[in-house]
């Protein structure tokens, strides 16, 4: 999928990288210092299966792109909540549209903090909406010091680790698959 593409779906999403927190902590977890790495290239051990379905899907182009994205990264813990061989009948050449438009559920616009989110919760009464680049509206709470986010069918996924900066963008993970409606 080219970048052009995934903007033109993308609704804007004001995103603020403040002042107040370079030192990378957000809430929700501890800020990794990877600004010299790309999203694509970050993702890590525990995201390994959402790096191959990135690759199969062909969005590792993209998210070593400019940017910036603020990407929600299902730790491989996620996907073994998947139904049995959901995720292997995504990763065929037939199943491409689908897997992407799984995966670009997980993407917003921009670069945005924990923070920026949890202050647009409080701003907005205990929930705010999040535009992905897939066209669906995450909601987006508290519970407490975490951030939930639950997607069109419902369900709830954890920020299990918030605000790992990377050169185009943050990567927050997360410990649900969202699935488009």
């Amino acid at each position: 999928m080219r970048l052009a593409y995934l903007l033109a779906l993308a609704l804007p999403l004001a995103a603020c990288d403040s002042a107040a927190d370079k030192s990378g902590a957000g809430a929700g977890g501890k800020a990794e210092a990877k600004a010299e790495t790309t999203i694509a290239a970050g993702l890590g051990n525990d995201a390994s299966t959402f790096a191959k379905a990135v690759k199969a899907a062909g969005l590792d182009t993209t998210l070593t792109g400019p940017g910036p994205y603020t990407v929600l990264v299902p730790v491989d813990g996620a996907f073994a909540k998947l139904p049995a061989g959901a995720l292997d009948g995504l990763m065929t050449p037939e199943t491409r549209p689908q897997l992407t438009k799984l995966l670009t559920n997980h993407v917003l616009s921009g670069a945005i903090l924990s923070e920026d989110i949890a202050k647009a919760i409080e701003k907005e009464g205990g929930k705010t909406q999040l535009m992905t680049v897939g066209g669906a509206a995450l909601t987006a709470t508290r519970d407490g010091d975490a951030i939930v986010l639950t997607d069109p069918a419902g369900a709830k996924a954890r920020v299990t680790a918030a605000d790992s900066r990377h050169s185009n963008g943050i990567v927050h993970k997360i410990d649900t698959v969202l699935t488009p409606a």
